[in-house]
């Protein structure tokens, strides 16, 4: 873990607001063998059945959502602003149809459990799913961010994931 310390899921002072939704993030899962990566810029962190969580959301049609699905574990990163073309790529392109870890020059590292995640982070935030579900029209309430966000099935599926480790720079 090059560079990286492990803090307590209270001691990270970013803001949550910033962090998720301007900064971005990638999301990671698999293993040594076959990852994938892609940006995520809706989430959130706080508690859960008095657990530090994470909340992320991903539509089942991106790449990464067979590997979440797969695996137990996944990690979200998060860069400083130099990192922004990468991150971008990473949210424009299929690990389908490119090699992103190629393309981006992205450094990953594992866990010991195998985990993904990258060098270049700031922050790592590694997460043990919880819960997860699929967003419905029925459940939202009001019809403007289904009309904004959604043309027919392709909803979101939501994980509440315990953040079991923090890695900071």
């Amino acid at each position: 873990m090059a560079d990286f310390r492990t803090i307590n899921p209270q001691e990270i002072f970013d803001n949550p607001f910033k962090l998720i939704g301007s900064d971005w993030g990638l999301v990671s899962a698999g293993n040594y063998d076959y990852f994938n990566t892609m940006t995520i810029s809706w989430g959130g962190v706080g508690i859960m059945w008095n657990k530090p969580a994470a909340f992320t959301f991903i539509r089942p049609q991106r790449f990464t959502f067979e590997f979440i699905e797969r695996e137990e574990c996944f990690s979200i990163c998060f860069f400083d602003e130099t990192y922004r073309e990468a991150l971008s790529f990473c949210g424009a392109k299929s690990g389908r149809n490119v090699n992103k870890i190629q393309e981006t020059g992205l450094t990953p590292q594992f866990t010991e459990e195998g985990v993904p995640y990258f060098e270049e982070a700031r922050l790592v935030l590694i997460c043990k799913k919880m819960y997860s579900s699929f967003l419905n029209e029925e459940s939202i309430l009001g019809g403007e961010p289904v009309l904004k966000n959604y043309n027919g099935d392709d909803f979101h599926k939501m994980y509440i994931s315990e953040i079991l480790e923090v890695l900071s720079k």
